[in-house]
Formats: structure tokens, C-alpha cells, sequence
């Protein structure tokens, strides 16, 4: 290391297809360091811009320009002049690339070069693309102990304990609609508990209804089935629910019986089901949830908010409407905090299968066996014929906004993305909605898409949510509160009203990489303990259950 910034040496116990071999160290540059100042090696753009730029790594071929670049400025200890305009937060060639050549960001692969690219231009999505190309996946080769705090110093927060040993973090009633058809009913039923009754039971956050789009016209067998059965029974056994009303149609593919019987759900004062048809239609399927929510409004309110051990928190890693910075700033830093909850005994999902692609063989190393490895790559080979059969590719992802925002392949978004996972031992690898069984830091499978993801990881019992954006994302969860991380100041003040932490303060503020993770960590301790976040005071979070469908709608 120098004094100026990072200079991160290569291991030599990993082979496969990096030119430098670096890919045990995941993001070597950010997160297995505690480098100074905020973990970059930070080049000084000319004065004509008075801008910067960031280095990864020193053996990239690429910086980061954290400006608007004009063309012909130059850029000191890079010694290379912009040829064209370059926006802030995408590449800038700091050698010659030739045709075919690989793009190296993170000094890992994120690219090939499709034209012979000049030094100080533009790298973008007119002379990148995606090519397949061989991982070392090395399982479980960087397998260590995890460093536990001692029991004397384990962190705590103020929880809603339940009777079958899990903690919530929220006390709501929910109304939950097993198909589409009763979609209506439920939003009806939880209006009909008003303001004025809720005021009565200042222990009880609030009756949420949870709707979505599918139920019937599906194969009642497969994976789609499964997906949404284990989304419905996770959500009705959530920690953060007091209780529930399941409501159906009646004649739907998605039976509740069928549901009760799979899972071995059992009908008591804190769980009750019903049909519109068998009720006898709507209103008087309102009248009567109507009824039976107010029998539990009052136990509901009994259960108040006591100390419990942070082992209890299960936290949902989660990134979306992202930029270049998300892997430079908040996703290495939410990495930081996962490691904080690990060792103090707690849960860490991460999800997103297509937004991991690229970057599985980072994760396959700290795989604690190599089965678990081998449930991860058996994912990705899911999600690579998933793809190829309904017309797609997995390079679809980044989107429009992510490529505006910097972001050229999914190879790069991938990497970045990882980073949310942060360095300990990867415990376990798990279906979508499959309840999480082991502490530590496990993977679920899912789509990229945020509502579906976190729809997934809250039925395996995510009990906070943290989810970064460098675009500005707007989304809340009901019943778990969703805290926003902004990877950049721009876009931190711009919608301040949506965003909970500013993580731009890691390249503004030189504050560290790990610093910044202590402050996310306490933040989901306070936040666990009752604190609001943005998009809880703003009352988002009811229409963001949306389980993922997969096969024919019939």
C-alpha cells in the first residue's frame, strides 16, 4: 500500500481465467481492506475540470470518471486526455485496448473490447460487449473461521418476541389473498380497520393488505406453484405479522386447503382463512375479516417491544436502479455491515441469481462445502436455460437507467453487486421463499427484480431490509422496513426524502469503506428497535408483494 491510496498485491493461490490472479479476493480493492481514506486509489483530474477519477485497481485498464468529462481535459497520473465527451460515473481507457482484449475494472473481467479502443476514450456499451468465457470456481478455497464477537459484546435491539422463538421487528396484522380474484377484498377488508380503531392499539404498526397477480390460470404443480406457496407461507408465518386473514376466491388453482396441508398451517385466533364463495361475496367477506381483526387487534397490542440478540435479525441484501458507484460505495459498505451482523451471530440473504452472474465464482470459494457451491452453479445453469428458452439472454440486465448510470455488461453489475454479500463464509444456498435454516450468510435464488426478490427473501424470514440505489429506488415493504442506501451526494439530495443513509460520503467524505458499514449496522439496529425508516414515513410498502411467477399462465 502507499501512502497516497491502494495498491492491492494479487494472491497467488487462485488460477483459472484472470490475467491477474485476483479472484478470491472479491473486490480485492474495496472490501477486504481497511484502506485509508476510503479505500480508492483516487487520480486528480486536470484543472480544466478540477474532477476526479477512480482507480480499483491498479492493474484496470479503466478508471471512473466522477464527473462530466469535456473532451481534451487531461488527467493526472493517468497521463491520458479525454478524446470525447465522457459523463460522470462511466469508463475512460487508460491504455490502448485492442480489438478482443478484455476490459478489466476490479481487476477482474467485465468485458472484451469489440473495436480497438484509444487511451482517454470513452468505454462504454458502443465497443463493449459480453462474451462467454471459463470460471474457476475453486470451491470452498477461501473458507475461514468467522470471527464471532464474544456473547459479552453482542449487539441487541428492541424486538416483538414471539411464541414459536423468532423476533419481529414489526407488530402488523396482515391480510393476505392466496389469487388474484380476492385481491380487491383484502385491500377493502384492511380500509375498513380505519385510523380511529388503529389509535387504540399503539402497539400494532398497522393492518397491511398483501395482494398479487396470480393464483390461477397456473399449472397447480412446478416451480411456479412452489414459488408462490413458499411466498404465502412464509409471509403468514412472518415474525413481524401479530396475525393473519387469509382470503381466496374459492375456486382457484392455488387451494388455502391445499396451502394448509403442504405446510401444516393450522387455523387458531392468530391465523383464520375464507373464501368469497364460501362467505357469500364481498361484503360479507369484509364484514367478517372485518370482525375477526378486531378480535386480534387487542392481543395483538398486548405484545410490546423487548431486548433481543441481534442473531435474531435476518437482513435482506438488495440492490436496484443502480450506477457505477453502487459497487464503489454502498454495496461494499452494506458488505461491511453483513459482516457486522455475521459475527454477531445474525442472518444475511443475498439474492438477485442474475444479478450475481459473472461473479458466482467469488462466492463458490467461500462456499463451507462444496455442496453448497454446487447448489449456486446448479442455479446459475438454471437461470442460463431459463433464459434461453423464453427468448432472452442473461446480459439483458443492466437496464437502460443502469446503463445511463455507468454500468456497461452484466459482468460489471455483477461484480459490484456481490459486493453486497460482503467476506464470511457462504452457509447455505436456498430455493426461493425457502425458509432460512442456518445463521450466517446464505444466497437465495431470484430474479433481479427488486419486488420479486424482496418478496422472496422477506417470506425466508428477512426481518430488515437494506437496499441500495445509485438511481433512486422508491421502495418500501410492509411488514419489513426497507432501508434505501444512496450510492452517490447528487442523487442523496436530490430525493433526500426517499433515502435513509448517503453512502457517497465513501468518495466525498473519505470516509471509509468499513466506517460506513458500522454505520449502516447501527442504523438496523435502531431501525430493527422501531426506528422509522424514509419509506415507512411515507406509508410505501402495500403494493410491493409480488411473488415470482414462472410458467404458462393457462
Amino acid at each position: 500500500m502507499s501512502s497516497a491510496g491502494v495498491i492491492v498485491t494479487a494472491s497467488t493461490d487462485c488460477t483459472g481465467f484472470l490475467a491477474t490472479p485476483l479472484a478470491p479476493r472479491l473486490l480485492g480493492a474495496i472490501i477486504l481492506s481497511k484502506f485509508i481514506h476510503g479505500s480508492f486509489e483516487m487520480s486528480q483530474a486536470g484543472h480544466n475540470s478540477g474532477g476526479l477519477v477512480v482507480r480499483l485497481h491498479a492493474d484496470d485498464n479503466v478508471v471512473t470518471a466522477r464527473v462530466d468529462f469535456t473532451p481534451g481535459v487531461g488527467i493526472d497520473g493517468e497521463s491520458v486526455t479525454t478524446t470525447g465527451a465522457i459523463p460522470s460515473g462511466h469508463k475512460i481507457a487508460t491504455r490502448r485496448i485492442s480489438k478482443g482484449d478484455v476490459i478489466r475494472k476490479y481487476d477482474q473481467v467485465i468485458g472484451f473490447a469489440t473495436q480497438d479502443i484509444a487511451p482517454g476514450e470513452h468505454v462504454h456499451v458502443q465497443n463493449v460487449e459480453m462474451q462467454e468465457f471459463e470460471r474457476d470456481y475453486a470451491f470452498c478455497q477461501d473458507v475461514k473461521p468467522t470471527a464471532y464477537f464474544p456473547d459479552a459484546e453482542r449487539a441487541t435491539f428492541q424486538g416483538f418476541q414471539r411464541d414459536n422463538g423468532k423476533v419481529g421487528t414489526r407488530n402488523y396484522i396482515g391480510v393476505l389473498s392466496s389469487v388474484n380474484c380476492s385481491a380487491t377484498a383484502v385491500k377493502y377488508i384492511a380500509e375498513s380497520i380505519g385510523p380511529e380503531m388503529l389509535e387504540q392499539y399503539p402497539n400494532v404498526d398497522g393492518v397491511v393488505s398483501l395482494s398479487h397477480g396470480t393464483g390461477c390460470g397456473m399449472a397447480g404443480s412446478g416451480e411456479g406453484y412452489d414459488n408462490l406457496q413458499r411466498a404465502l407461507w412464509g409471509f403468514a408465518q412472518h415474525p413481524n405479522f401479530a396475525g393473519i386473514v387469509m382470503v381466496g376466491l374459492g375456486c382457484e388453482v392455488n387451494q388455502i386447503d391445499f396451502l394448509l396441508e403442504a405446510y401444516g398451517l393450522k387455523h387458531g385466533p392468530a391465523f383464520q382463512t375464507m373464501t368469497l364463495q364460501d362467505t357469500g361475496g364481498t361484503r360479507k367477506t369484509i364484514e367478517r375479516a372485518k370482525g375477526i381483526i378486531s378480535d386480534m387487534l387487542p392481543e395483538a397490542n398486548k405484545v410490546s417491544r423487548t431486548t433481543a440478540p441481534a442473531s435474531e435479525l435476518t437482513l435482506a441484501l438488495q440492490c436496484g436502479g443502480s450506477d457505477a458507484y453502487s459497487g464503489m460505495t454502498a454495496n461494499p459498505a452494506l458488505g461491511e455491515a453483513a459482516n457486522l451482523l455475521v459475527r454477531h451471530g445474525g442472518t444475511a440473504i443475498l439474492a438477485e441469481t442474475p444479478e450475481i452472474y459473472g461473479a458466482e465464482h467469488l462466492l463458490t470459494r467461500r462456499a463451507i462445502t462444496r455442496e453448497v457451491g454446487e447448489k449456486l452453479i446448479e442455479r446459475i445453469k438454471w437461470w442460463e436455460e431459463y433464459t434461453r428458452i423464453n427468448g432472452g439472454e442473461m446480459n439483458n440486465n443492466p437496464s437502460p437507467g443502469n446503463k445511463a448510470g455507468g454500468l456497461t455488461t452484466i459482468l460489471e453489475k455483477s461484480l459490484g453487486a456481490t459486493a453486497k454479500g460482503g467476506t464470511t463464509n457462504l452457509a447455505g444456498v436456498y430455493k426461493y421463499g425457502e425458509r432460512i435454516d442456518t445463521k450466517g450468510f446464505v444466497f437465495m435464488d431470484s430474479p433481479g427484480y427488486d419486488p420479486a426478490s424482496i418478496t422472496g427473501e422477506v417470506a425466508s424470514g428477512a426481518n430488515v431490509v437494506c437496499f441500495t440505489t445509485g438511481r433512486g429506488s422508491c421502495y418500501g415493504c410492509k411488514p419489513t422496513p426497507s432501508l434505501k442506501l444512496a450510492t452517490n451526494t447528487t442523487m442523496f439530495k436530490r430525493m433526500e426524502e426517499d433515502m435513509d443513509i448517503n453512502c457517497g460520503e465513501v468518495l466525498d467524505e473519505n470516509i471509509s469503506v468499513e466506517e460506513m458499514g458500522e454505520r449502516i449496522f447501527d442504523k438496523v439496529l435502531r431501525t430493527a428497535s422501531g426506528e422509522q425508516t424514509k419509506s415507512e414515513e411515507l406509508g410505501i410498502g402495500d403494493n410491493e408483494f409480488v411473488p415470482w411467477q414462472i410458467g404458462a399462465v393457462m
